[in-house]
């Protein structure tokens, strides 16, 4: 079970600013955070087959290597030095995987793009089982915030995409991203709370009969 990434007031605070900003829009605001949203093991997995083939580049750049003795053609030799590669693939192979089995250092030498698409490709996914078109209006944005990744994303329902432009949640990411590096992951997604709901109230004023179809607390995974 993934550790919960919010204090109490953190999320009481989240949770009041999507109250605030819903009484304004017609718009619906729902804020998901989680740690991590991969385990990055492939990435792992890559760097130790990388770890392999650097052992078959050594070997073949410098024969022998593995075997540091006088050694002829003969094919008792050549035998030998196969065996002494492969022995060093599988210890170079093991070695790299087992370092990486710490999360810190998985994380650390995942490449920044990696992280951005695995993040995206989660927010779609939560997107799509509890927002997508859950709202008579087709109003509904999902705030997606992974920690670890340092990585935010922002998902909008068919009515919510056809009428605000991309780059109108410049701002929302930016302050949920700097506040996160910060250590204030609260603070960030009250920030990002507040500015998306001024978006939607802007296209999608308040009314009267509009009521309050997705949760307003903050969901922890």
């Amino acid at each position: 079970m993934a550790r919960l990434v919010l204090s109490d007031a953190e999320r009481d605070a989240v949770t009041a600013a999507v109250a605030a900003a819903e009484a304004r829009t017609d718009g619906e605001i729902v804020t998901i955070v989680t740690q991590r949203s991969d385990a990055y093991h492939d990435v792992a997995l890559h760097y130790a087959l990388i770890a392999v083939l650097a052992m078959t580049a050594i070997g073949a750049i410098a024969p022998g290597i593995f075997t540091p003795f006088d050694r002829g053609w003969e094919e008792a030799d050549l035998a030998r030095d196969l065996l002494a590669l492969l022995i060093a693939q599988a210890l170079a192979f093991l070695a790299v995987r087992y370092a990486l089995a710490w999360t810190p250092l998985r994380m650390a030498l995942t490449p920044r793009g990696t992280k951005a698409r695995r993040v995206r490709r989660r927010a779609v996914e939560l997107f799509r089982v509890g927002t997508e078109s859950r709202t008579a209006g087709h109003e509904g944005v999902l705030l997606y915030l992974s920690t670890d990744e340092h990585v935010a994303e922002i998902v909008t329902d068919a009515a919510v995409h056809r009428t605000v432009p991309p780059e109108r949640w410049g701002e929302a990411m930016a302050a949920l991203v700097t506040a996160v590096r910060d250590g204030r992951a609260g603070d960030g997604m009250v920030a990002a709370v507040t500015a998306i709901g001024a978006i939607l109230a802007e296209h999608f004023p308040k009314t009267a009969d509009n009521p309050n179809e997705l949760p307003d607390r903050v969901i922890e995974l």
